[in-house]
């Protein structure tokens, strides 16, 4: 199946492929996954030219790790997917304090044009 209509970008984390020293890309479901971690990492603001773009979890680096922090971390998740990357529909996000003192966040989204369901496990540190 073609699938060149999901999309293609550089890598992230950045960097060059080794045979031939040109820019590492990322494609399809990869490149998909790589946007969404891309909009979760980043604060609201740190873009100069779309500082509206990124996620608000940030805002909780140091809020306790109880289960009102951890919903409204699933919100914010939420609420950036939906506006930043069109390509997915949200299915579910769960986010729960880990015994290792942080939050983890499970993202469970289906990519539209495929009805391919994803899951993206993201630990915040705490």
């Amino acid at each position: 199946m073609e699938k060149e209509f999901l999309g293609r970008g550089w890598r992230f984390p950045f960097g060059f492929q080794a045979s031939n020293g040109a820019v590492a890309m990322s494609e399809y479901e990869a490149n998909i996954r790589e946007c969404v971690t891309i909009i979760l990492g980043t604060r609201p603001g740190e873009r100069q030219m779309m500082p509206d773009f990124g996620c608000r979890i940030h805002e909780l680096m140091f809020s306790p790790d109880t289960r009102a922090t951890s919903s409204l971390i699933a919100h914010y998740v939420e609420e950036a997917l939906i506006r930043w990357e069109p390509r997915v529909e949200v299915t579910k996000v769960d986010a729960f304090p880990d015994r290792t003192g942080g939050i983890r966040v499970l993202v469970h989204y289906r990519i539209k044009s495929t009805e391919e369901l994803q899951e993206l496990t993201l630990m915040l540190a705490g």
